[in-house]
């Protein structure tokens, strides 16, 4: 089950964001196992925060980070 699956009920915004953090299985092996990370910790701090829009920002800036992370591994 995916991450947008998992919290479908949660404020459209943060799920849309989850879809975004999701991994993309066509990254090479390095950008794969960074991006695999951060969806594991979108999913944990998607288990302690309540929607809102402090977690909707958050979110959007793990999105910009995790594209980092991902560049980084890649390069």
């Amino acid at each position: 089950m995916t991450l947008s699956e998992t919290y479908a009920g949660r404020h459209p915004g943060t799920v849309q964001l989850l879809r975004w953090l999701e991994p993309n299985p066509n990254l090479p092996t390095a950008g794969l196992t960074v991006a695999n990370q951060v969806e594991l910790l979108a999913d944990m701090i998607m288990g302690h925060c309540s929607d809102g829009p402090e977690l909707t920002t958050g979110m959007r800036k793990l999105l910009e980070a995790k594209d980092c992370f991902v560049r980084a591994a890649l390069s």
